[in-house]
């Protein structure tokens, strides 16, 4: 599979991953109007991914001209949660003194880190996942989207699932739907397909009833936002799964580079949460489903404790948390 995010004849080339499973296809970014707008609606989407695009926005803004870090500002806030995405940003804007091919320089490289980061952390976990849980093949839980698609290359929380596949020790992998976007219905569902990983869908409320009925080993999530306690910002509904896996005794695994963990925020409570708009719950496939005047909620993210959590694992193995 092509990177996620890329650099293309001087534009930003993502999979449009809004049009996933029906149609897979590449959009070609070339200003920064265009890249805010990817970012906003998910066609590129998932913290490490954002990560590689916002280095590539200040690349495109730094080719063009005119108030490079004015535009760089816009691509950072384009969406607040992930700290990848300005951590991305602030990379490359440190390189603007050196003129647009320096920047472009560090750009690629934020890119040719992913892979070989995303897949030594999914090593280091596979190792915690099989210490807690066996050496046998193994029924796994997922939730949203952490795989290739998510990063520029491999995938962190999925990407555990092909260290074990691989290695024949996934029995199976469950697969949240991941409401109201549907990312684990549309991709990571379609990611396990085409690997050829046994799944099956569910909806987000199945979970807790799964784990009741012993049919969850492990729980595998990617992260947003990791802060120095080792709290956790991911996709809306992993604190229910958690709550739900401590109850049930089962591990629940987060697994992200060592860029997603923001040393500046003591806990999760200082983390920005992200809030969608109304329509995601109240339209569906273009119909109202709601009643007209309906008030929504409609977080895009939520905050799991550490305490709740077996293991944050980065490149670096598992991530002790600081005080």
């Amino acid at each position: 599979m092509h990177r996620t995010v890329d650099w293309v004849d001087g534009a930003v080339e993502i999979i449009d991953q809004v049009a996933l499973p029906g149609q897979y296809r590449r959009l070609s970014l070339r200003t920064v109007d265009e890249l805010v707008d990817a970012i906003r609606r998910l066609a590129v989407r998932g913290a490490p991914a954002l990560g590689g695009a916002g280095a590539l926005g200040v690349a495109l803004a730094a080719f063009a001209g005119g108030d490079v870090r004015a535009e760089a500002a816009r691509v950072a806030g384009a969406r607040p949660t992930a700290v990848n995405l300005s951590w991305g940003v602030a990379r490359a804007l440190a390189k603007l003194d050196g003129g647009p091919e320096a920047v472009l320089a560090e750009a690629l490289a934020v890119l040719d880190e992913d892979e070989r980061l995303n897949r030594a952390a999914s090593a280091h976990a596979a190792e915690v996942v099989l210490e807690a849980c066996g050496r046998r093949p193994l029924r796994l839980l997922s939730h949203c989207n952490a795989g290739h698609l998510a990063t520029v290359a491999w995938g962190t929380a999925l990407g555990v699932v092909w260290q074990l596949h691989e290695r024949g020790l996934v029995e199976s992998v469950l697969v949240d739907e991941t409401r109201p976007l549907l990312q684990g219905a549309r991709l990571t569902a379609w990611e396990l397909a085409q690997a050829g990983v046994p799944y099956r869908i569910q909806p987000d409320g199945a979970a807790a009833a799964a784990m009741a009925r012993g049919l969850v080993d492990c729980v595998l999530v990617g992260a947003d936002r990791i802060t120095a306690n080792g709290d956790v910002a991911n996709k809306i509904g992993t604190y229910g799964l958690a709550i739900a896996a401590a109850h049930h005794g089962v591990p629940f695994v987060v697994v992200a580079p060592s860029s997603t963990v923001d040393e500046s925020l003591a806990t999760g409570a200082d983390i920005v949460i992200e809030e969608r708009a109304a329509g995601e719950l109240t339209d569906f496939g273009g119909t109202r489903v709601a009643p007209e005047g309906a008030e929504v909620f409609n977080p895009a993210f939520d905050v799991t404790p550490a305490a709740l959590i077996t293991a944050v694992v980065t490149e670096h193995g598992v991530r002790v948390p600081t005080a």
